[in-house]
């Protein structure tokens, strides 16, 4: 593990990544509000998963690539900060995409099929989140102990992702229990959701001006 100044920096930063309203929480509360509480949060399981399967690539894959080369991480990091900022841009100029979850509630809960096909749907959506690859690709290497005694770097990652998963599980469940609860008040105005979307959109745009201005942390 990381020195435990670096970890609770690691924390505090995974931590404020994660209360972005980012793919995973604006999936996990249109589930919610369109199907429900069980929907949600096994939704939430399926999407944990999918991150967890991630970050064990990355720790396998790019876990002695950026062990040696600080080239290779100063370009994940450019790169990565870039895609945050196009992310953000994104996010907001989008922040409706949630207005048909809406339009499609009713009352009651819709089916959403089986407890396999809602977890495999989360699933996708974990593996495939550009936001969490580019924070394990280019934020994780950062958070990293380099040098004598220091634990082999592919563990280093896998260590620091299991984390940021454990805190995104509790995240995305509150988002998901607290949206569930609240359905009848965003339905009556559906431009309280866009608010959070573009307030989460330009949030990611300055952790991207963030990323690409930080130094690594050795």
């Amino acid at each position: 593990m990381p020195p435990t100044d670096r970890l609770l920096a690691f924390v505090a930063l995974a931590t404020v990544v994660i209360l972005i309203p980012g793919p995973s929480v604006l999936f996990v509360m249109g589930r919610a509000l369109a199907h429900g509480r069980r929907t949600a949060l096994l939704s939430v399981v399926g999407n944990t998963c999918g991150s967890l399967l991630l970050v064990l690539g990355i720790a396998a894959g790019l876990g002695p690539l950026l062990a040696g080369s600080a080239l290779a991480l100063t370009v994940l990091k450019l790169g990565g900060a870039a895609y945050l900022v196009y992310l953000g841009v994104k996010a907001y100029r989008h922040r409706g995409s949630l207005t048909a979850a809406f339009e499609a509630m009713n009352p009651g809960e819709r089916k959403a099929g089986s407890w396999v096909r809602i977890l495999g749907e989360g699933f996708v959506v974990g593996i495939s989140n550009p936001k969490t690859l580019v924070f394990y690709a280019a934020v994780l290497p950062q958070f990293i102990a380099r040098g004598h005694g220091a634990a082999p770097v592919p563990l280093q990652l896998l260590a620091l992702g299991v984390i940021f998963n454990l805190i995104a599980l509790t995240s995305d469940s509150v988002w998901g229990l607290a949206s569930s609860a609240a359905r009848s008040w965003f339905a009556r105005s559906p431009r309280r959701l866009r608010a959070v979307g573009g307030a989460g959109g330009m949030a990611m745009i300055g952790l991207g001006v963030v990323v690409a201005t930080t130094g690594r942390l050795d």
